[in-house]
């Protein structure tokens, strides 16, 4: 999933409709608000793990600040 978000989000306007790329990320951060507690936790602590070990400065940025862009860190649900 994370993959397919790095990719939406590097994506050109004449590679994929800005319109459509503006849904997918924001339906991707619903889903992530309506995660639990734990589940966010968990998926903040393997996006930490990835970031730790990516190569790709642009990329490494990306994950770090998945957490904060996508919902893992507002309230639980």
């Amino acid at each position: 999933m994370v993959d397919v978000l790095w990719f939406v989000e590097g994506c050109e306007d004449d590679q994929m409709d800005p319109d459509g790329a503006v849904k997918v990320l924001d339906g991707v951060a619903f889903l992530v608000t309506q995660l639990t507690s734990d589940q966010r936790s968990e998926f903040s602590d393997l996006l930490a793990a990835m970031a730790a070990e990516e190569a790709d400065p642009s990329r490494r940025e990306f994950l770090e600040g998945f957490p904060e862009g996508f919902g893992l860190l507002g309230e639980s649900s």
